[in-house]
């Protein structure tokens, strides 16, 4: 007979939930809605069998999520989540370098893209395990940006360990014009899907 694990929220403790990711912003926004937990970063080499940005950000969820889950106590809820940036359906990751940087923004500058990030749920309970992926999606339009405000972006620092090279809650949001969809989950966390799709996630 399986068991019901009865998630309340409110009542977590930092051994009850797991976050896999070493981002700070995901940290953040966890500990904004009142979510405690301790951090575990997975390590996990990935890989991506998908094309679709939708599919691959819940494929390399799910691969960091169970690579924690393995390694860990059961009983532990993991939080697994992986953000790409995407253009055409093209896939934009972190940049390589500054060059790769300069070529992403010059891309994106002046048009639409979206921001997709995938969440799993991954639990182990005596021989059994349990899990539940999803994604969101948000639409970005930035302004035109020249070469010199590129160059002086770039020069931050603050590109280099990011999706599509740039950070909306950081010094790129003055070149973002227009959103549509939750603006968290262009951050690196869809916090409020996650929360209700955590209240949700109870049945092994």
């Amino acid at each position: 007979m399986d068991e019901t694990l009865d998630w309340e929220i409110k009542n977590t403790n930092e051994r009850d939930v797991v976050l896999a990711s070493a981002s700070p912003r995901r940290k953040e926004l966890l500990r904004q809605a009142g979510i405690t937990f301790r951090i575990i970063i997975s390590n996990v080499k990935e890989t991506i069998t998908k094309t679709n940005p939708d599919e691959v950000v819940e494929e390399l969820s799910f691969q960091k999520a169970q690579a924690v889950a393995g390694r860990i106590e059961k009983g532990i809820l993991v939080i697994g989540a992986d953000t790409v940036v995407a253009l055409d359906e093209k896939i934009l990751g972190k940049p390589e370098n500054e060059a790769d940087a300069a070529r992403m923004l010059k891309s994106l500058q002046g048009r639409c893209h979206h921001v997709y990030t995938g969440v799993t749920f991954y639990i182990r309970k005596g021989t059994r395990e349990a899990y539940h992926t999803f994604s969101e999606c948000t639409e970005v339009e930035m302004y035109p940006m020249s070469d010199k405000e590129i160059r002086e972006y770039i020069a931050t620092g603050e590109p280099m360990d990011k999706a599509g090279a740039y950070g909306i809650q950081g010094r790129a949001g003055v070149f973002v014009k227009r959103i549509c969809g939750d603006y968290n989950n262009v951050v690196g966390l869809p916090i409020a899907r996650l929360y209700q799709e955590m209240k949700k996630f109870k049945k092994l």
